[in-house]
């Protein structure tokens, strides 16, 4: 990329800094003087411009102009380290720990939002107790704001991040400021392991605190372990085992050259740890070892077989994030209701687990033993969806449930006394669906389903939740090939995403999605065309088309076309990757077969 012009640098670094807001003449004045000591370099122009976003004192931009003239030089190779050095100098103490901790994964990883802002409440980066996770999200949007972390996926209603990575050199800045051991150490754990033991790996076989180089991680055909540590002013001894032990909060694993192994935790010594992150590595059984670290608050494993969790997992009081992945719904991780004793439990997510009734349950005096702070589980199996379960996940706002056929009016007429409930995933089989949309909590803003094959016609039933923004229909969602809605209904639809292959004929009018904003519409491999009504609705601003018709496509063009000639500003249409596999062939059988004239094959 070439350096930038004058006014391609205050361009950027006006849309940046200010976005759709006004601009005073005096901010401009001084915003140019800015954009022009940094020399053309976008990273330095969207860095600067990200640290004054949140500013508008005009002696505070004054002060930075100065800085940016001690720390940006006419070199380019130092120019973009030393205004980075000059933001990261700019956030507060907490803000720069969040940084920092980037610099714990390997360099340009994509990493789960989620998963990061839990890593941050459980290290204890976070002020706030009563709003972990919106602080939390809160310290994420300040750095994307500042242009030093970078969004790789959004949410479908592109208010949330899903994941995220820093640029190179500001991993760079990362690694350095922890190699000043200032904030936290880093160190890393590397195994020795002879060939005969490889698949079985257990941590009094590690090397402890080696300092791994490049060269070493692109040998060893192990594994990588990284532990984050507590500073001290003292320099860190290796033989001092005892003293690191105790100073070691957090540890990760890292898979090295596509390896997998299967640990078997036999020892592990680090009795203060918060955040244990094994997601790398496989597990045959639950480590009885880790019931032993009563300070954990955040516990990721990996398993490809079903996993019973022992009783003893209430030991774990602190817990607040519990995650066991694994290749999908066919492993089932079951809990004993031992499990309703870790009360600080925020975050549980299973790709399938069997929950029991908590031993105590007094629905007629609302009292009850449950997860007071949850805040999201998934997937829970369909078995367990009993008053009394539900009773005692009561304060939940993410909910996702799977399974293979369910009495749909027992579970709904549990899932009621779910108020704080705002997003809910079903997968699974319904086989009779409510009459009435109070089945549901008045509070659910997103709903998700996949493989409860109901008729498109009760989705009229769905039409009725009162704040309902975003629906996404997955594949076997709906039974049938045609969706004709009723006249009114959606009436606060943002977001509608349907990825369906057997729908061929949909009719609608701009009255079914009065205030719909943006339609996904994935592998939909039969349906030729989208209402021509919908250009009749003026929030409508994406149609986005994933493996579709090249007639749905047209269909698409023809909206934009249509808003456009009311005078609306047009809906922007985004396709890839477009269907071009489906051909049909047409044989004539001309033998021994007078009855049968002709044979039509799809490929």
């Amino acid at each position: 990329m070439n350096f930038m012009d004058q006014d391609e640098s205050w361009n950027l670094f006006k849309s940046t800094a200010f976005s759709n807001e006004a601009l005073p003449f005096e901010f401009e004045t001084i915003g140019k003087q800015i954009a022009k000591k940094c020399h053309g370099l976008p990273l330095t122009i969207v860095v600067v411009a990200g640290l004054l976003k949140s500013k508008r004192a005009i002696e505070y931009w004054k002060s930075v102009a100065k800085d940016v003239t001690l720390f940006v030089t006419n070199d380019p190779d130092k120019q973009g380290s030393r205004v980075l050095g000059l933001s990261y100098d700019h956030l507060t103490s907490d803000l720069k720990t969040c940084l920092l901790h980037f610099g714990i994964f390997s360099e340009d990883s994509e990493i789960p939002a989620k998963n990061l802002m839990r890593s941050w409440m459980a290290e204890g980066f976070l002020n706030l107790e009563n709003d972990l996770e919106g602080e939390a999200e809160k310290y994420l949007k300040e750095l994307v704001d500042r242009c030093l972390v970078i969004v790789c996926k959004k949410s479908l209603d592109r208010t949330k991040v899903r994941s995220c990575k820093v640029h190179d050199l500001i991993y760079d800045l990362c690694v350095r400021e922890i190699q000043r051991k200032n904030i936290f150490i880093m160190n890393d754990i590397v195994l020795d392991l002879s060939d005969s033991e490889c698949q079985s790996i257990s941590m009094h076989q590690m090397q402890t605190f080696k300092r791994v180089t490049v060269d070493e991680t692109d040998n060893c055909c192990y594994g990588l372990f990284r532990a984050i540590l507590t500073p001290v002013h003292r320099q860190l001894r290796d033989h001092d085992n005892n003293d690191l032990l105790k100073r070691t909060h957090s540890i990760f694993s890292f898979t090295l050259n596509n390896s997998i192994y299967v640990l078997k935790l036999e020892h592990i010594h680090f009795k203060f740890l918060k955040v244990l992150e094994l997601i790398d590595i496989v597990i045959v059984s639950f480590p009885v070892q880790i019931l032993n670290l009563i300070w954990l608050r955040y516990l990721s494993l990996l398993s490809r077989q079903n996993l019973d969790i022992p009783p003893e997992i209430c030991k774990l009081w602190n817990l607040q994030t519990f995650i066991v992945q694994g290749p999908g719904p066919s492993v089932e991780i079951t809990f004993t209701e031992e499990i309703w004793g870790l009360m600080q439990l925020r975050h549980l997510k299973v790709s399938k687990f069997y929950l029991p009734n908590p031993s105590s349950i007094s629905a007629d005096k609302g009292s009850h033993m449950g997860f007071s702070n949850i805040q999201t589980i998934s997937y829970l199996s369909l078995d367990c969806c009993t008053n009394e379960v539900i009773l005692g996940i009561q304060n939940v706002k993410e909910l996702g449930i799977r399974g293979k056929k369910i009495d749909s009016n027992g579970l709904l007429n549990n899932l009621v006394h779910l108020r704080q409930l705002e997003t809910l995933s079903f997968i699974f089989y319904f086989p009779h669906f409510p009459a009435s949309a109070k089945a549901f909590p008045a509070t659910l803003k997103k709903l998700k389903l996949g493989d409860t094959y109901i008729s498109w016609s009760y989705l009229d039933i769905i039409a009725e939740l009162p704040n309902l923004e975003v629906l996404k229909l997955m594949p076997n969602a709906c039974l049938g090939n045609k969706w004709y809605p009723n006249a009114r209904g959606f009436t606060r639809l943002k977001i509608l995403l349907i990825e369906d292959r057997f729908l061929k004929y949909w009719k609608a009018t701009d009255d079914n999605f009065p205030v719909l904003e943006r339609l996904v519409l994935r592998r939909c491999s039969h349906l030729e065309e989208i209402p021509i009504e919908f250009a009749d609705i003026h929030t409508l601003q994406l149609i986005e088309l994933t493996t579709c018709l090249s007639e749905l496509e047209e269909s698409a063009a023809r909206i934009q076309q249509e808003q456009e000639e009311l005078g609306n500003n047009p809906v922007d249409v985004r396709i890839s990757d477009p269907c071009k596999y489906i051909v049909f062939i047409k044989v004539t059988l001309c033998f021994s077969f007078p009855q049968v004239k002709s044979y039509t094959k799809v490929i």
